[in-house]
């Protein structure tokens, strides 16, 4: 999963993104350059697996996510970021929620729309140079494609982001060569002073995000960069004085699995306890295929428990003694939890 962190200069996008994965893209980096920074994602469900395994390596799900060099002097986006863009699978746009440097106040519901409008208008000149192709006789890449790129240029024509065209699950994989930007999942971000991170969001913001079924976290990208540099202990004081529970980060990650309708199952044994991400609504067969394409290409059957069974009854055997085990086939879909076994033949 890579989320790509947006936004429009000076909103304190590199700051956040620094924050997250204690990485500094260079800024002499030419535009459209991306920074990657992983980030690993804790689970206290698997932190307490991995304490039934003692000596087992602990291996934590990631997020990747990234940083995109903008052309410096620019108002928006240019060429080469848009492009970089479309590499990603989800976007996290950082608007700034404190007065610029001339010490004009913030913005974020217009940010919030300059952003929106500048990935419509990528996407509509993609569908305006494809669309006259396919209307010559261009042999289409799946069925109706002229139709359903028809009724996108409307969408977009509209100045309505595609992730609101109401696409179907089949239209979605159809689409996914094009790469559109404005398909792809936000979050807003609102970057705020320390003396604003407990106060709502503004409502101008709350009613244009709502609007575009946007989510909003709200978070200090200086605070947040304080508190990477802090041992853990230190950092649960430094949030217990700013009257919080846990650091945006960790909120910021939750938020980015939410977006992409991501889930987390466990395998594990002496030798690691580990996470693994998939998207909700994946089959056993398929999710073996994410541990090894062996399992997938050999698989039989998975062995199944959940994780607080297993939490709860201390051991693999007393879950199968308790009836907490059980088999199920290829077509089986893997809830957030489980615990998997995969049986598979040579």
């Amino acid at each position: 999963m890579k989320v790509g962190i947006v936004g429009l200069p000076r909103s304190g996008k590199t700051t956040v993104f620094s924050a997250l994965t204690g990485q500094q893209p260079d800024p002499a980096l030419p535009p459209g350059r991306t920074t990657l920074g992983t980030v690993r994602v804790r689970d206290p469900r698997l932190e307490a697996l991995h304490k039934l395994y003692p000596p087992a390596k602990l291996i934590f799900a990631e997020v990747v996510f990234a940083d995109v060099a903008a052309a410096p002097g620019r108002k928006g986006l240019d060429r080469a970021s848009l492009t970089a863009m479309r590499d990603f699978d989800a976007f996290a746009q950082v608007l700034r929620g404190f007065p610029d440097e001339t010490g004009a106040p913030p913005d974020p519901a217009r940010e919030l729309a300059d952003l929106e409008a500048e990935l419509v208008l990528a996407d509509l000149d993609v569908v305006e140079r494809k669309l006259p192709r396919l209307q010559k006789g261009e042999k289409p890449a799946f069925p109706a494609e002229k139709e359903l790129l028809g009724r996108l240029k409307e969408q977009l024509d509209a100045n309505r982001p595609l992730r609101l065209a109401g696409l179907s699950a089949a239209e979605a994989r159809n689409l996914s060569g094009y790469a559109f930007l404005s398909q792809k999942p936000l979050l807003a971000v609102l970057n705020v002073p320390e003396a604003a991170v407990r106060e709502p969001v503004p409502e101008a913001l709350a009613a244009a995000a709502a609007e575009r079924q946007v989510r909003v976290l709200v978070l200090s990208g200086e605070v947040e960069r304080q508190i990477a540099e802090l041992d853990e202990e230190s950092a649960r004081e430094f949030l217990r004085d700013l009257g919080l529970v846990e650091s945006a980060a960790q909120r910021f990650i939750a938020a980015a699995y939410g977006l992409l309708d991501l889930i987390s199952f466990f395998t594990v044994g002496d030798d690691e306890v580990r996470a693994w991400t998939i998207r909700r609504g994946t089959e056993a067969v398929a999710a073996a295929g994410k541990i090894h394409t062996d399992l997938e290409q050999g698989f039989i059957r998975a062995e199944v428990m959940r994780s607080e069974d297993l939490l709860a009854l201390g051991s693999e055997a007393k879950c199968r003694e308790a009836g907490k085990l059980r088999l199920e086939g290829k077509n089986y879909v893997v809830q957030d939890g489980d615990i998997l076994h995969i049986r598979h033949g040579k």
